[in-house]
């Protein structure tokens, strides 16, 4: 039986819609775990695409992602993982400024955050989480304002060290720890608001927090008009008033 033109048509234009619409592999640094929940929801809703979304730390992504991870796009919390895997031909092009981070101490033990220096020495303060320097660019800074006030090596015996900022969201919100360093995102997101007590570290005493964005070469070569839309989503007015409204600056 011959089908109407009319159905042929939809038909066609049913199956190239569907044809298009991708999946893609977004790997997130844990920074942006709160503001991702949002920027996907936007994204799915505006587009025909969806999202599956994983958090890390940054370094950890970078080195799956050399190793051959099906990962589309990289949304890093520094521009120096990003870059390196462009330089060494695992990104499409190179990474884009998406926001500027901020820094900030949190707890939830009701300790002075007002002298949050004076407060870190005290001997009351036992616990103090930092993500991982190493793989964490949110922990490399930490550790750099730590030796900015020439705290380090007083507090090293008190430092808890995390995979992630996500990991020291944790510690800080079950009160494992007495305090913890952590991006201004988590406190300010809708999901933490109001949950304890937060100061920003000075941002002077650590180097600004330039986060970038990446299409890796496997999303390039698997999902390249996806991964381009959501990238210019990431960097639309749209994405960046999400970005704004979780305490990010515009880069």
């Amino acid at each position: 039986m011959r089908l109407p033109v009319f159905f042929l048509s939809v038909l066609s234009l049913i199956c190239v819609q569907t044809a298009r619409a991708d999946t893609l592999a977004i790997a997130v640094a844990a920074n942006m775990q709160y503001a991702f929940a949002e920027l996907q929801t936007e994204f799915e809703a505006q587009s025909s695409h969806k999202v599956r979304a994983s958090f890390n730390a940054s370094g950890r992504f970078a080195t799956q992602i050399q190793l051959g991870a099906p990962i589309d796009v990289f949304i890093s919390a520094d521009m120096e993982f990003p870059q390196k895997l462009h330089e060494a031909g695992f990104a499409a092009s190179a990474p884009i400024v998406y926001a500027k981070g901020a820094m900030v101490l949190w707890s939830l033990k009701g300790i002075d955050l007002a002298n949050w220096k004076r407060t870190l020495v005290d001997p009351g303060v036992q616990r103090v989480a930092v993500a991982n320097p190493v793989t964490a660019p949110y922990g490399r800074e930490a550790m750099r304002a730590l030796t900015f006030y020439k705290l380090e090596s007083v507090l090293k015996p008190k430092l808890v060290f995390g995979e992630s900022i996500g990991q020291v969201n944790q510690y800080v919100s079950s009160q494992t720890v007495d305090v913890g360093f952590t991006a201004k995102s988590a406190v300010v997101s809708s999901k933490m608001k109001d949950v304890g007590k937060w100061v920003d570290v000075p941002s002077e005493s650590y180097q600004t927090i330039e986060q970038g964005v990446v299409i890796t070469t496997w999303g390039a070569q698997h999902h390249a008009t996806a991964a381009k839309e959501f990238q210019t989503f990431l960097l639309s007015p749209a994405g960046r008033a999400i970005l704004r409204r979780n305490g990010y600056l515009a880069p």
